[in-house]
């Protein structure tokens, strides 16, 4: 009812594929044969329920799970802001509380994993230096019972070694196939409930680095520790709302160990209530140390970042390395072709005078749906995209922090994109924590990488006919 008088236009939004109106979950209704009621507003909002007596009943609101959200083929956003149980800041403050009390037998190794486009939003919202909020971070984290404070790029950096090498596989067997990159969730959602058998083969099965960081915590982490899965409680602190989703996919459910790869994903909105709802100012906080999945620490100033876009740099890892393995070509950096529209960028190796591979970046449900058209139509002349729902990308998901006042969204946006540079960049071939985990945890066995850095998809059945351009 916020929304009353309000005339919205699906054609208009950017982040948007069909009206969540058409969500079937909220009106679900049973029936009771032979009874006749109504149903009745009070003075206080509640819905009540009156039947031909005059009776009155309370109807309970209805909730949509995460399991229903992807189940269900009505909606799609880059941003799905539904409340959800169990995946809330509050959520995590009662866990943390629960486990300070609990018994020996029963306490959790509470990990909390956050990625850098965070960290990046939350600097910039505080006018913090990255190290400085990162610091700040891992003093509260590990203050609240928080055991290890752990950094996503570890992570990204075996994804990103992984889809490159996957493409340089796949381009070898069938050139004239493209690939696109499969770590932001809202376009995975878009991609299995509207165009599934047709795009779901050109999807990297490659995890994205929340998900990785979820097999390093409950796989690598929980073996080092002699802790079983489901006594470890991982938390992760993401940009957007529909990681929320990615972390309920059945995929990433340990079914034997009655527990999930990540229990609880908060955005970086969240942490910031978090921090708040403790009246904790992190300026003001002592700067402390970072864990490693195996075992040590690193000081915050030390964190590192990727080369390439503030999405995850797909598209120039991928780039360098496939020109190297393809082509032998030594790419030193990453020309692109200028656009106007910044969330589609493209790129050319040339051998010879001849274009050999074309890479190009795709943020933002129109830039997707233009890269969908062409698909269909046979004319895409790309060999590999890096395709994120949000418009420019993961520093601007939707479960980032707000400008503040009298700050635009374009300096706020300048802002968090500065922060993310402050970080270091980490060449992911030379990443020696991720050599470890490659030999030590994975074996350099092709069986075990397969089962904890790769995923499948699942094509979803229409049951509900979009309709894009209806007033609604």
């Amino acid at each position: 009812n916020k929304m009353s008088g309000l005339k919205l236009i699906a054609a208009d939004l950017n982040d948007f594929i069909s009206p969540s109106q058409a969500c079937i979950k909220p009106v679900e209704v049973k029936a009771t044969e032979g009874k006749a009621a109504k149903i009745a507003i009070e003075p206080d909002g509640s819905f009540v329920q009156v039947d031909e007596g005059g009776g009155k009943t309370k109807l309970q609101k209805a909730t949509v799970t995460l399991s229903d959200c992807l189940a269900c083929s009505g909606c799609v956003t880059s941003a799905e802001s539904v409340l959800i149980d169990m995946q809330t800041h509050l959520e995590v403050l009662r866990v943390l509380d629960a486990n300070r009390t609990a018994s020996e037998a029963e306490r959790k190794l509470v990990v909390i994993s956050v990625c850098p486009q965070s960290r990046a939003s939350i600097a910039a919202h505080l006018g913090l230096t990255t190290a400085q909020a990162a610091g700040g971070l891992a003093r509260f984290f590990h203050s609240r019972g928080i055991q290890m404070v752990l950094d996503t790029n570890i992570a990204r950096t075996l994804s990103l070694r992984e889809i490159a090498s996957e493409f340089v596989q796949r381009h070898k067997a069938e050139p004239t196939m493209p690939t696109f990159t499969s770590a932001c969730p809202g376009w995975i959602c878009f991609a299995e409930k509207t165009h599934g058998k047709m795009i779901l083969p050109m999807l990297s099965s490659t995890r994205s680095p929340q998900q990785i960081m979820g097999s390093i915590v409950k796989s690598f982490v929980a073996t080092r520790l002699k802790k079983s899965p489901q006594q470890v409680y991982h938390i992760a602190v993401m940009p957007c709302f529909d990681k929320k989703l990615e972390a309920a996919r059945e995929d990433f459910a340990l079914e034997e160990f009655d527990t999930r790869e990540v229990d609880c994903v908060i955005t970086t909105g969240e942490l910031l209530k978090m921090l708040q709802h403790e009246s904790v100012d992190l300026a003001a906080l002592e700067s402390d140390v970072w864990d490693l999945p195996e075992g040590g620490t690193v000081p915050p100033q030390h964190l590192f970042t990727h080369r390439g876009s503030s999405a995850g740099g797909y598209l120039e890892h991928t780039f360098i390395h496939a020109a190297k393995q393809l082509f032998g070509v030594d790419v030193k950096a990453v020309e692109y072709t200028e656009k106007k529209n910044l969330d589609v960028q493209e790129t050319t190796l040339t051998v010879a005078g001849k274009p050999v591979l074309k890479f190009a970046t795709a943020y933002g449900f129109r830039s997707i749906q233009n890269i969908i058209r062409k698909v269909k139509q046979k004319k895409l002349p790309y060999d590999f995209v890096e395709i994120m729902a949000c418009p420019k990308g993961c520093i601007n998901g939707g479960g980032q922090l707000p400008p503040n006042d009298g700050e635009s969204a374009a300096e706020r946006l300048a802002k968090a994109e500065a922060a993310y540079r402050q970080e270091r960049e980490q060449d992911v071939q030379t990443d020696a924590h991720a050599d470890r985990l490659f030999s030590d945890w994975l074996k350099a066995d092709p069986a075990t990488v397969a089962r904890l850095l790769h995923t499948q998809y699942h094509a979803v059945e229409q049951t509900i006919t979009p309709a894009l351009f209806e007033e609604w």
